[in-house]
C-alpha cells in the first residue's frame, strides 16, 4: 500500500479518474499504484508533478541513485535523471559561481519557483556575478511542439509564463539579463563558471526523467566548450533583452 501517494491525491483533491484522465491511463492503473505498484519513470514524474510532491516522497528508495563519477575528466558525474540531482547540488552549483551563471531551458520552473535558488541567483548578481537566463518564448511553435512531444500540450507554455512571472526579484539587478528564445532545444544547460549541468532532452519524455551530465570546461577538452558554444548561439538569436 502506498499511503504517501494516497495522502497526496487526497490533499490535491484528485481521485483515480482525475489522475487517469490527466496521465492518459486507466483508472484501475492508478488504483494499482496506490495499492503499491510502482509506475514507470515517466508516470512517476508526471504524477509527482500533478500532486506537487517530490518523487522520493512518494516512492522512497526508487530515486536514491548515485551519480557515476569520472574523476579528472570533462565529465565529472552523470545522474540518471534530473529529479535524481539533489536540491543541495543545484544550490552548491550556483553558489560556487564567481564570474558567470547561465541558464538555458524552456521554463527552468523547478529552479525558479524555489525561493532559495532564486535568492542565490539574486545574491550572486548583487555580488557582481553575470547572470544570463534564456527561457523559451511561450508563444513560439517550438514550445508548442515540445509540449506536444511531452504529452502536456499548453502546460509547457503555462510553465514558462509562470517562470517569467517569478523573475521580478532578478530583473532590476544590473548584472542580470533575461531573454526568450525560439529554438528547438536539444539540451538544457545550467552554467556556473566552468562547470555545466547539462540535461539532454529525449523525445516523448519530460526533462526531469532525462539524464544530467556534470561537465567541466578544460583546456584540453572540447565537450563542455561545445555546449557553451550552443548557449552563445541561442543567446545571440534570442528575442530582446527582457521578456
Amino acid at each position: 500500500m502506498n499511503d504517501a501517494l494516497r495522502r497526496a491525491l487526497i490533499s490535491a483533491g484528485l481521485d483515480f479518474a482525475d489522475v487517469a484522465a490527466r496521465l492518459g491511463v486507466d483508472p484501475k492503473t492508478v488504483e494499482q499504484w496506490c495499492a503499491g505498484r510502482t509506475p514507470y519513470a515517466r508516470n512517476r514524474a508526471a504524477l509527482a508533478e500533478l500532486v506537487g510532491r517530490a518523487e522520493r516522497e512518494l516512492w522512497p528508495g526508487v530515486g536514491h541513485m548515485r551519480p557515476r563519477i569520472q574523476p579528472g575528466g570533462e565529465i565529472v558525474s552523470i545522474y540518471p535523471h534530473r529529479w535524481a540531482v539533489p536540491r543541495e547540488t543545484w544550490l552548491r552549483h550556483f553558489s560556487s559561481a564567481e564570474h558567470e551563471i547561465g541558464i538555458l531551458a524552456y521554463s527552468a520552473l523547478f529552479l525558479i519557483e524555489d525561493p532559495g535558488i532564486l535568492r542565490t541567483l539574486a545574491d550572486k548578481a548583487r555580488a557582481g556575478v553575470k547572470v544570463r537566463l534564456l527561457l523559451g518564448d511561450p508563444d513560439s511553435p517550438e514550445v508548442a511542439e515540445r509540449g506536444e512531444s511531452e504529452g502536456i500540450g499548453d502546460a509547457m507554455s503555462a510553465r514558462i509564463r509562470n517562470a517569467l512571472a517569478l523573475l521580478p526579484p532578478l530583473t532590476g539587478l544590473p548584472t542580470v539579463e533575461i531573454r526568450v528564445h525560439r529554438t528547438a532545444l536539444y539540451n538544457s544547460i545550467y552554467r556556473s563558471d566552468d562547470d555545466l549541468l547539462v540535461n539532454p532532452h529525449i523525445y516523448g519524455q519530460p526533462a526531469e526523467t532525462a539524464p544530467v551530465l556534470h561537465a567541466r570546461l578544460m583546456k584540453a577538452g572540447m565537450l563542455a566548450a561545445t555546449y557553451l558554444e550552443s548557449f552563445e548561439g541561442v543567446w545571440n538569436v534570442a528575442l530582446g533583452s527582457e521578456p
